[in-house]
């Protein structure tokens, strides 16, 4: 593979060695409001997101209005057809330039999952500075060809696909001229139990395809996210609604705006914590050296009963000592918690 170890989002770089990118998924939590979408973007900007994601499509870009049973939905939207859970989640398109004029003015990065290439021709001509390839889609290679030609960084979320199946797709956006590529982790369960996330993955894709990567989290709550940090997590991305009493088809996995800020702080907090390979220079005082227990007359012999380690530490005999300093005899008077040294013996 022949993927920039690095990839850039409208001048925030992701990669080894910088904070973790947080995209915030609006998804279908705008219910079809602008004024919601438009509250979702300021707070998503006021959690300290680094970017909003939409999704564009359209009810009949993704499916037909058959009424079959294999055209019916399934999981949490179960009693649901394909083309009427559609129909109610999707984003107006019109809604797409106000909205990024917004995120624009007030500063966080608006991109989106193109679900056909009418999508991305809608996009392109917004100026997306990025776009990100769904789970679902990973098998369009024509649409992965379409977005690597407009220059910009990919994102590609795995799902449900197989190690080959992703493995295509990335061969593809490489054949296609990409140098820019994110892949994430991803477990296309809603909600997600964390059992089904497998974390170690993560590094397996790195390893795989020499790229950053990251999560795309279904779980509940930051546990998960933030522990993808530790595993070489680059990207974390989550849904995001403005209140639990939001009922849109995405709402019931979806993190507040105070969630998000709680994720924020804990993967900043993880951030520092995972730091470089560490080893005191000195050793720490906090620990145990020899010391005289009773007072020891010159010439008097050293022994269990007038020495012992204890804290604190700092002295010259370390406890593994003790059994070197017994038998030996004091070559000056030693008053009682005297630190012992060689030069006290004779």
């Amino acid at each position: 593979m022949a993927f920039n170890s690095e990839i850039t989002i409208n001048g925030r770089t992701i990669g080894s060695g910088y904070p973790v990118y947080i995209i915030a998924e609006m998804s279908a939590n705008h219910g079809q409001d602008l004024e919601r979408a438009k509250a979702l973007v300021r707070a998503a900007k006021e959690a300290g997101a680094d970017a909003i994601k939409l999704q564009t499509y359209r009810a009949d870009t993704l499916t037909m209005d058959c009424k079959l049973p294999h055209f019916e939905a399934t999981g949490p939207w179960k009693g649901q057809y394909l083309y009427d859970l559609y129909e109610g989640a999707y984003m107006p398109w019109d809604f797409h330039a106000p909205l990024v004029q917004l995120a624009n003015e007030i500063g966080i990065t608006i991109f989106s999952s193109p679900f056909d290439d009418s999508a991305v021709d809608l996009l392109e001509s917004l100026d997306s500075p990025a776009y990100k390839i769904a789970s679902p889609e990973l098998i369009d290679h024509a649409l992965i060809r379409k977005v690597a030609a407009t220059g910009k960084p990919m994102i590609m979320s795995t799902g449900g696909a197989t190690l080959a199946e992703i493995t295509d797709a990335v061969q593809v956006a490489e054949q296609a001229g990409v140098k820019e590529l994110c892949v994430l982790k991803c477990t296309s369960t809603y909600p997600a139990p964390a059992e089904s996330i497998n974390l170690a993955t993560i590094p397996h894709l790195a390893d795989s395809f020499k790229c950053p990567v990251g999560l795309s989290d279904h779980t509940l709550g930051n546990d998960v996210p933030i522990a993808s940090v530790a595993f070489g997590a680059h990207v974390i991305e989550k849904h995001f609604v403005l209140s639990k009493d939001d009922e849109t088809a995405d709402s019931f996995f979806s993190m507040t705006p105070d969630e998000l800020k709680a994720l924020i702080h804990g993967v900043r907090q993880v951030e520092k914590a995972i730091g470089t390979v560490y080893y005191p220079l000195k050793p720490s005082p906090n620990r145990r050296c020899l010391y005289t227990t009773k007072d020891i007359e010159s010439g008097e012999v050293i022994t269990v009963d007038n020495v012992a380690n204890l804290r604190p530490g700092g002295g010259e005999l370390a406890p593994k000592e003790l059994p070197n300093v017994i038998g030996r005899k004091a070559r000056l008077f030693l008053p009682r918690g005297t630190q012992l040294c060689w030069q006290d013996m004779e």
